[in-house]
């Protein structure tokens, strides 16, 4: 080991750049949602829980969406139907 190190041309930053289209932020989860998580990923023999987290919430978002679009149609032919009785009637 050196008496002393030369810091002068050091950098501060992550060793490891993030990957493009990911953001480091911190979360608290619950300790269940977290072990049931992990335990999935060692029952696999392995794997990224995080990795299954992110995919857990895509797959929400995605089907809240389709909810919405699929509600969207709904109240729209709902409304036809309506002005349709409202012309005959």
């Amino acid at each position: 080991m050196k008496r002393e190190y030369d810091f002068s041309k050091a950098t501060r930053g992550p060793v490891v750049p993030p990957a493009p289209g990911k953001t480091r932020i911190t979360i608290r989860l619950d300790n269940d949602v977290i072990e049931h998580f992990q335990n999935i990923v060692d029952r696999a023999g392995g794997g990224n829980y995080q990795s299954m987290i992110n995919a857990a919430l895509r797959e929400y978002i995605q089907g809240a969406r389709l909810e919405a679009v699929v509600r969207r149609a709904v109240r729209k032919e709902v409304e036809a139907v309506r002005q349709a009785l409202a012309k005959t009637g």
